[in-house]
């Protein structure tokens, strides 16, 4: 069972039931817009949560269901979880580190790390009784949403935007949802709110500014990315964990993850947060000492589409300044050639925004904040397979060749420098 107690505002500590409330904190609302979060009675849950009980169960997210907002049978599966931690050694060999780690997220059903919010956000809208999903995505999560909603069963409306990549909008339409483009990013967020104030739209993504995050319920399924973390490292946490951030909720959610399991008993140290950003607010806001996020203007178009905010919210933000953490920005021109290092060097395909973190890994080594021997885990949020326009825009052009062995080779020879060993 589920040891969910109610929702408490992660700055002002107001609280409130168990309730569909998804506009943020209404006491911070006017000073620095941030989010609600689940709360849970840990004493209680502790009575069954302990590393001995999760010998024995079942890989998936629903192995941690006392510390998840839905009660099992509420939860439709698609085997979510339990993505493979890669230890990276060439690459990591690039950077000057011993133990870089990845976490695959392109290994969850829809593709991406978005399937942990689906679950838990589709699973508790069952909960609250709701008739249809609205989601404003361009991306990885109206693909999520698409596919647990027809899981679950309910109707799903994604909002996206004109020029959205056409390989995630062919997944949304093909797990039957209703995909309508708008003309501006604006369009959407008005279209969702109305959705959900009127109509009783339940909605699993942001949908007004200044933004505070996703769906709480849903952002608490990212703490599963912490939780199979220090399995993965036999309960020792890494010293640094690294993640390409837009609003910031998985960032949130995987240092919420980590703190529960202190507060618990069952690690001994937290690692500190790393926010991969393009444009850069969340390092203005932890240079200032301000809560307000500040809205930065960036160059555009974004290589890095899904983390293409001027805005990031305060739930980042916290989840930095607790955990002595740090943001850095990652640079359009850098991404193509870490995708290709990543999946030419490691065999892992990642999308153009999950390069960002490692571009953030990189300076944080050239600063000498990071050290060789630290444990270093980077979130591959999404396969590069959900955007492979960007990749092949970046890609040689391919050689042609009959059937002749001679010319073959020395074609092998001169675009790709290959060369028969005697």
């Amino acid at each position: 069972m589920s040891y969910l107690t109610g929702l408490v505002c992660i700055r002002c500590a107001a609280s409130f039931g168990i309730e569909p409330r998804f506009d943020g904190c209404p006491e911070c609302r006017g000073e620095a817009p941030a989010n609600l979060t689940p709360r849970y009675d840990l004493d209680d849950a502790a009575r069954e949560f302990s590393v001995a009980s999760l010998r024995d169960r079942p890989p998936g997210m629903r192995r941690y269901h006392e510390l998840l907002p839905p009660d099992i049978q509420d939860a439709a599966t698609l085997g979510e979880g339990d993505t493979p931690l890669l230890h990276c050694e060439r690459y990591g060999r690039r950077l000057g580190l011993d133990r870089l780690f990845l976490k695959d997220e392109s290994r969850n059903p829809s593709g991406s790390f978005k399937d942990r919010l689906a679950y838990t956000a589709l699973a508790m809208a069952k909960r609250f009784s709701a008739r249809t999903v609205g989601v404003s995505s361009t991306g990885n999560a109206g693909a999520a949403a698409a596919a647990y909603a027809a899981r679950a069963g309910l109707p799903c409306i994604v909002l996206t935007v004109q020029g959205a990549a056409s390989a995630i909008v062919t997944q949304m339409q093909a797990y039957g949802a209703m995909v309508v483009a708008t003309r501006t990013k604006a369009d959407r967020w008005k279209l969702l709110r109305t959705g959900v104030a009127e109509w009783g739209w339940y909605p699993t993504s942001p949908y007004f500014g200044p933004p505070v995050g996703s769906n709480p319920y849903g952002v608490d399924g990212y703490k599963t990315l912490a939780y199979e973390v220090c399995e993965q490292l036999d309960w020792e946490p890494p010293d640094w964990c690294v993640l390409p951030v837009a609003y910031g909720d998985a960032l949130f959610g995987m240092w919420k993850g980590f703190d529960e399991l202190a507060r618990l008993g069952l690690i001994r140290k937290q690692p500190r947060m790393v926010a991969a950003e393009m444009a850069g607010s969340l390092g203005a806001a932890l240079a200032s000492g301000e809560d307000a996020i500040p809205e930065i203007p960036a160059p555009s178009p974004y290589v890095a589409g899904s983390i293409s905010v001027n805005q990031s919210t305060y739930q980042a933000l916290y989840a930095l300044r607790v955990s002595d953490g740090a943001a850095r920005m990652a640079r359009n021109d850098e991404l193509p050639g870490l995708q290709r290092h990543l999946a030419a060097g490691e065999g892992v395909y990642a999308e153009p925004s999950s390069l960002a973190a490692l571009a953030a890994v990189g300076r944080l080594c050239e600063e000498g904040r990071i050290g060789r021997s630290d444990t270093v885990v980077v979130v591959n949020t999404a396969s590069g397979l959900k955007d492979t326009a960007t990749t092949a825009a970046a890609a040689p052009e391919i050689p042609i060749v009959d059937g002749d062995a001679a010319p073959f080779l020395e074609t092998l020879r001169e675009a790709y420098g290959y060369r028969l060993e005697a």
